[in-house]
């Protein structure tokens, strides 16, 4: 899908961090598909922002895995590696649980609540099968023991790898699989209340090892695109 003819998306005040995130958000939703070139013409005109930032944020992206640049040619949407997608669901399976045993000890009853809030407008997404607010209600859950950690160097980790992981997500979210997510939610809501620190972590490992059986399928259909050679696409 090419870049959205709407301008000014960008405030003026957090000029980098915005263009960022609206490109990311772009490429995680899919309107920014696989190998579709970024020319940063049309994205400036998109965001209403200068060339600076925009090259900024495809830097940021690179490192990210999102976007792959060759220098002088051409930048695109890198498509799903799902090497990457493993790294980074073990590197972020491995953050939330270390947020949530930093959390625990303190975590409050009104933090608490919102966690039930954001797994029930979760439920309620998935039953609508609207995948984009599915997908935020999930990351207002993890989202709470994040923040009640307090730990600076969890929320960097995930800022990086969580883009990577979400593209995976979408296809889990359309699909049935995506609907255990919610039991596991209340599993973790129910020992974190109970204050069992080692069975919210267990949990919330387990909750993040549902991306596997996915990635597996992911790389099993890879696998049979190398063998017979269809869908392979061209190199730009």
């Amino acid at each position: 899908m090419p870049v959205p003819q709407s301008r000014g998306l960008v405030s003026r005040s957090l000029l980098r961090e915005n263009a960022y995130r609206a490109i990311r958000d772009a490429i995680v939703d899919g309107t920014l598909a696989p190998g579709e070139r970024l020319n940063d013409t049309d994205l400036v005109n998109w965001l209403g922002v200068s060339r600076t930032p925009v090259r900024e944020a495809l830097t940021r992206l690179e490192h990210a895995g999102l976007v792959h640049t060759k220098p002088g040619r051409y930048t695109i949407v890198s498509p799903l590696d799902i090497r990457a997608a493993r790294a980074a669901q073990s590197v972020t399976a491995a953050m939330h649980e270390v947020a949530v045993r930093e959390a625990l000890p303190n975590l409050s009853t009104a933090e608490l609540d919102a966690m039930r809030e954001a797994n029930r407008r979760f439920a309620d997404a998935l039953r609508r099968n609207d995948v984009d607010a599915a997908i935020a209600a999930d990351d207002d859950f993890h989202g709470v023991p994040v923040t009640a950690s307090a730990n600076q160097a969890v929320r960097t980790v995930l800022e990086q790898f969580t883009p990577v992981l979400r593209r995976v997500e979408r296809l889990r979210f359309s699909s049935l699989g995506g609907r255990s997510s919610v039991a596991q939610h209340e599993r973790i809501i129910a020992l974190c209340e109970a204050g069992d620190v080692e069975g919210a972590v267990a949990a919330t490992r387990a909750n993040w090892q549902t991306l596997v059986p996915l990635l597996d399928t992911l790389d099993d259909d890879d696998a049979a695109t190398d063998e017979t050679g269809a869908g392979t696409p061209s190199r730009p």
